[in-house]
This record gives structure tokens, C-alpha cells and sequence, in this order.
């Protein structure tokens, strides 16, 4: 499966490296074209990742107002990105794309005579019509004075090829006998064969001959090494360019954490496979992530613009929504007091009920008040369920008993003057 994968990109290595001449500037040029195709998807995973961001301090907000209910909480989340159309993953499963393609392109550079030749393969395999003729020109003591049992077991076909390219102008009608589709392939770039594995050991290194011995030793193992740095300082930018927040919530903060140990990891990983690989991959690795770079930037300022203008959008609708839900809440309470409130045509069945059985109680309460009046007690204040509707100090008689001790204090007053002009 992955080998039928693997051949379109073959045959695009191919073509590059007869175009150009070159091993290396074809898979620098390779990762310019991947990275070209890829393009739409990047920018669809920027722009999706940048969104989500740019959500932050709503989400911030919603984690105040909801964090004791993480039910609640996580319903608010789920309802903001769905009506702001996000996916928080989009961003994630964009950015995986490229690990196929990487796997593709190590596919095509292990198996060049299969992969990117298409060279029957038959005639590659132990007893093919290939694997014969190069044995029966020595094939096999050239190879033991360069590689060792793992090269052959693991990239085999890259020493062959290597062998083939060596002995092309002596062997070329042979080679063409067999299949017609058979080049000749120099791994050499600035020195380097990018066919081998870089050696990690740099301490067995033999630094006492010449340096043309151990120098393209020395370039092959910098390859992993350019090739991690590169990818952390990408992951560095990245974040200073992508600040994220710190939040409480334990998923945001194990989102965060994650990102923070990818950060560190991908560069071990990335330095791993490169002192595993044929020295090819590292500089695709290396050309890939300074393309990558420069991409990141662009499409960043870009969209830094366009979310700053989403994001005054989105506070607009948001505070003309929060207004809109004070001033319903505002009528509701005035209709509240004055008793005028009616049922909600779109109120759920549930909620109909529990309103249902609570008028019901109120009447019976009311009801009960009524048959026995002696033990009614008297609650000025309150309107319907709202026990202090009117104020804890409502007295509905103070003005009445104003006006009586008024009257009184005139008829007193009257009384004196009568009494003082009979004396």
C-alpha cells in the first residue's frame, strides 16, 4: 500500500534529479513543490488554529461564569465554536498531512530501483535477472569494503544503485537489456553521500588522516543535528507568535502541557530518525522546516489581521446579544412584579410541570390561609414567590396611619383652643 503511495512521489524525485543533475537540490527543490501543493490545506490549518485562539477570552469569560459547572461549561464551549464554526481539531489534522509524504519520500529514497526507477521487481531480488549481473561483476566485494550487513538489509537498493552508476559505462547495454528504465544515480551533494546513515559515534571518528576522510563524516552527522535544532526554533517562534493564555481549566491546561512537551520532543524525535535514515531525509527535514518558517510568518501576519477584524465583529454580536438578554430580563422582572407574565408557547414540557405543580401548591397554600385565618400570617411584602418583592419593610397602612394621627392631633389641638376661650 504505501509502496503505491510512494511511486508518484519516485517519479517526481526522478524527473527533478535528471532536470537538475543534482541528488540534492532535487529533494531541496522536492520540499519547495510539497510544500507549494500543500499550500490551501496550511493555510486552512493556520487559519482554523488562529480562530480557536482568538476565542481565548471568550472562553476565559465562560470558565468564570461556569467553572464550578463543568457541564454547563463544556455546553457553552461546544455552542460558542458551533456558532463560530470551528472545529477545534481542524487545525491539528491539517498539520498531519505532511507525515505521509514524509513517509512516501523515505519509501522512494530506500527503494530508488523499485520505487523511483520502477524496475520490475524480480529482477531486483536475490536470483533476479539484475541482482545477478551485479553480483557476477563483483558486486559483492565493493560492497563489503563500504557498507556493512545493516546497510544491505535495510537500504540495499541504494548501494546498487550506487554500484550501477559505477559501472554504467561498461555495463550500460546490460543494464538496458534488462529493463529499459535503469539510471544511473550520484548521491553526492557538497561533498556528502546522502545515500548513507550519518554515524552519531562522532568520538570514533578517525581525525588523525586527511581530511577528506573524516570531513564528509563530520557534514553527515550535522545533517540530524541542523535538522532538530531547526525544528525547535521553529516550535519557539511558533509559540512567541501563538501566545497562549494560562487557564484553569484541568483540559486547558493539559492541552498546554502537551503543546510544551511537544515542543521539546519533536526535535528528539526529529534527531532520532535522522541518524536512522539515509542523510536524504535529514535534508528534506531541513529544506521542509526552513520552508515551513517562512510560511508560518507570512500566513501569521496575515491572519493576525483578519482575526483582529473577526474578533471586533464577534464583540459587537456578543454585546448586542448580552444587551438584548439584559432588556428581556429587565421586562420579565417589571412584568414579574405587576403579575402580567404568561407561559411561554416554547417552553419545554419539564418546565411546565415543575410551573404547574408549584401554582398548585400556592393555591392550596392560599387555600389553607383562608380556612383558617387564625393562623394566616401576613406577608405585606410579597409578591407570587418573591417573599420581599416590595421591600422588607413595606407597611401598606404607614399613610393611612399618618393621616389618622394627624386628624387626631387637629381635633386635639381644636379641643385646647375651645377649653381656653371658655376660661
Amino acid at each position: 500500500m504505501l509502496n503505491a503511495i510512494a511511486k508518484p512521489f519516485g517519479m517526481l524525485m526522478l524527473w527533478l534529479y535528471e532536470f537538475l543533475n543534482n541528488y540534492g537540490l532535487a529533494v531541496i527543490l522536492f520540499a519547495l513543490i510539497v510544500k507549494l501543493i500543500l499550500l490551501p490545506f496550511m493555510m486552512k490549518s493556520k487559519r482554523g488554529t488562529m480562530r480557536t485562539q482568538s476565542l481565548q477570552p471568550v472562553l476565559k469569560e465562560l470558565e468564570k461564569r461556569h467553572g464550578a459547572n463543568k457541564q454547563k461549561y463544556n455546553e457553552e464551549v461546544q455552542k460558542l465554536y458551533r456558532e463560530e464554526k470551528i472545529n477545534p481539531m481542524g487545525g491539528c489534522l491539517w498539520s498531519l498531512i505532511p507525515f505521509p509524504i514524509l513517509l512516501a519520500l523515505y519509501q522512494a529514497i530506500r527503494f530508488p530501483l523499485t520505487i523511483m526507477m520502477r524496475v520490475p521487481q524480480e529482477h531486483v531480488d536475490k536470483g533476479g535477472a539484475l541482482y545477478e549481473l551485479l553480483q557476477s561483476n563483483g558486486y559483492q566485494e565493493w560492497f563489503s569494503g563500504r557498507f556493512t550487513a545493516q546497510m544491505e538489509a535495510g537500504y540495499g537498493q541504494i548501494a546498487m544503485s550506487q554500484f550501477i552508476t559505477e559501472k554504467w559505462d561498461t555495463l550500460q547495454a546490460d543494464f538496458v537489456a534488462i529493463s529499459d528504465r535503469i539510471r544511473t544515480l550520484d548521491y553526492g551533494f557538497l561533498g556528502l553521500d546522502l545515500g548513507a546513515v550519518p554515524q552519531w559515534k562522532i568520538w570514533q571518528f578517525d581525525f588523525s588522516g586527511p581530511a577528506e576522510t573524516w570531513l564528509p563524516k563530520v557534514g553527515l552527522f550535522l545533517i540530524p543535528v541542523i535538522a532538530a535544532a531547526l525544528t525547535l526554533w521553529q516550535s519557539i517562534i511558533t509559540q512567541k507568535m501563538n501566545p497562549q493564555p494560562e487557564s484553569t481549566d484541568p483540559s486547558q491546561q493539559g492541552t498546554q502541557a502537551s503543546m510544551k512537551t511537544m515542543t521539546y520532543m519533536m526535535p528528539l524525535m526529529t534527531l532520532f530518525f535522522a541518524f536512522a535514515m539515509p542523510a536524504a531525509l535529514g535534508l528534506y527535514w531541513i529544506a521542509s522546516t526552513g520552508f515551513s518558517m517562512i510560511q508560518d510568518i507570512v500566513l501569521t501576519k496575515h491572519y493576525q489581521k483578519v482575526m483582529k477584524k473577526e474578533s471586533a465583529e464577534r464583540d459587537a454580536r456578543m454585546k448586542k446579544k448580552m444587551d438584548e438578554i439584559a432588556r428581556k430580563h429587565a421586562e420579565t422582572e417589571r412584568l414579574r412584579a405587576e403579575n402580567q407574565t404568561e407561559v411561554n408557547p416554547n417552553t419545554s414540557r419539564e418546565k411546565q410541570q415543575k410551573q404547574a405543580k408549584l401554582l398548585k401548591e400556592q393555591k392550596a397554600a392560599e387555600y389553607e390561609r383562608r380556612m383558617n385565618p387564625t393562623e394566616e400570617v401576613v406577608e405585606p411584602s410579597r409578591v407570587g414567590e418573591r417573599r420581599y418583592a416590595r421591600g422588607r419593610a413595606y407597611d401598606p397602612d404607614r399613610f393611612a396611619a399618618k393621616a389618622e394621627n394627624a386628624e387626631a392631633a387637629a381635633e386635639e389641638a381644636a379641643e385646647s383652643e375651645a377649653t381656653g376661650q371658655e376660661e
